[in-house]
């Protein structure tokens, strides 16, 4: 497998991004605003009560649709890819892996911080203005189903530097290991319910260990009959564990908590990416995809954290408005669908606009020295809240409280400090800038004679 670049990142090092892998992530981002819009109906009884239907799960066609729609895992095999390339450029560079964690947490937690700030704000004022209470906790824990996401690709990125280790010296062996611990954990689930949630941090690291053995072309020197072998030997097993009864064949139920369906649903797509790579590539490279893709790829994880609270917001004022409102599921609901996707889309392109920069990181952010100590501690201040939302679920206190904590681990990491930005320009910065350019161009050289 060909690989270059951080994806969807933005830095120094977007000439090298794979265009097939940013192609893959905005398909995926694609799919779950649209599935997102078929889930949520929020319903308003007679006595005034309003309550939320997943419309698409109460479906019966939906169950085996599903497998094909759930794109969580290819997700984590492409985070997988574009996570260990970043590592290994900065570990060429002499990086540390406290500069790697510190590059990830901001790159990931202040686009969280804007959102839980401005939730938490909106929703106190409407719950001042007379909003019933319901209503304001519906759309707190709306916001949760993207956090969760947050949260467990964090814990599988922030683990990279000693998960590449691992995969350097045993690849296959790595992986092996991660997959005993998540079936260990399917094991006990039943006895001890609440040790699942440990293969949040499980089956996603297992996934993402995919990404890191098509790095080194493991899947590509596949024959296309030896990849759409394996494609539907994983659709097989995963027939087999679910028609057993040893797990559900619902794999949004599968979803929360993950597990090992999980995993061999993300051998499946790997095996299908790996397939489509051919037509991906080239399209990609398309003029006005790859500007698409471009500016796109740069916001992505801001469409992705808003596009569930807007949706919610949209949906409730909707209820309130004097329109028809089709019963969820019928023939007039479905019609209305195109429209609410497209409404989605007008809300999200000006919160991209005023709140897509924060995912954008300073030139020199891989050239700043961070401290472990610091890098450990921001980890912890971010986690709390984060773990808390993943057991309890989000309330409006969370919502204020995972902004504070959140702010809190930028400010330790420096993520909004003007100094970082002189450094960059700075006599200072120009050398620690030339000096990683420098090692990062030896170091793509030398990976990329080991993926091809």
């Amino acid at each position: 497998m060909r690989t270059g670049g951080q994806g969807t990142e933005t830095g120094p090092d977007t000439a090298n991004r794979d265009p097939a892998i940013d192609l893959v992530r905005f398909i995926c981002l694609v799919l779950v605003l649209v599935g997102h819009s078929m889930m949520v109906s929020p319903v308003l009884h007679p006595d005034g009560t309003v309550t939320t239907e997943n419309t698409l799960a109460i479906q019966d066609w939906f169950e085996p649709v599903i497998w094909i729609f759930m794109v969580m895992p290819l997700f984590f095999v492409t985070g997988g890819v574009t996570g260990l390339q970043s590592w290994r450029r900065l570990k060429e560079a002499g990086g540390t892996a406290a500069q790697f964690i510190r590059a990830r947490l901001l790159r990931l937690v202040r686009p969280a911080t804007a959102l839980l700030a401005t939730m938490a704000v909106g929703l106190s004022v409407a719950g001042v203005l007379g909003v019933d209470q319901e209503v304001v906790q519906l759309m707190a824990t709306g916001a949760a189903m993207p956090l969760w996401f947050l949260a467990a690709y964090l814990a599988a990125q922030l683990n990279i530097p000693v998960l590449a280790a691992l995969h350097g010296r045993a690849p296959w062996l790595t992986l092996g290991l991660l997959t005993a611990l998540v079936v260990a954990v399917d094991c006990l689930r039943g006895a001890l319910p609440d040790l699942a949630n440990i293969n949040l941090v499980f089956v996603w690291c297992a996934v993402q260990q995919l990404g890191f053995l098509a790095v080194d072309g493991h899947f590509s020197r596949l024959s296309r009959s030896g990849l759409l072998g394996l494609t539907i030997a994983a659709h097989l097993l995963l027939g087999l564990v679910t028609g057993l009864g040893l797990y559900r064949g619902n794999m949004l139920v599968n979803l929360n908590p993950p597990n090992l369906t999980l995993v061999i649903l993300g051998v499946a797509q790997l095996g299908a990416l790996e397939l489509a790579r051919p037509v991906l590539a080239p399209l990609a490279r398309v003029g006005w995809i790859s500007r698409l893709l471009r500016v796109a790829g740069s916001r992505s994880l801001t469409v992705y954290l808003w596009h569930l609270p807007l949706l919610g917001a949209m949906s409730g004022l909707l209820l309130l408005a004097p329109i028809p409102k089709p019963a969820s599921g019928t023939a007039g609901w479905w019609w209305s669908r195109p429209l609410v996707v497209l409404a989605l889309v007008l809300l999200l392109l000006p919160v991209a606009a005023a709140f897509g920069h924060l995912e954008e990181r300073t030139t020199a952010m891989h050239a700043l020295r961070c401290r472990p100590a610091v890098a450990g501690a921001a980890v912890v201040v971010v986690f709390i809240p984060v773990a808390d939302a993943a057991l309890s679920g989000l309330s409006l206190g969370l919502l204020a409280a995972g902004a504070v904590c959140f702010l809190v681990a930028v400010l330790l990491l420096g993520g909004f400090s003007p100094g970082h930005r002189r450094m960059a320009v700075s006599g200072g910065g120009r050398k620690a800038r030339a000096h990683v350019r420098t090692r990062a161009k030896k170091g793509r050289r030398g990976i990329a004679s080991g993926v091809k």
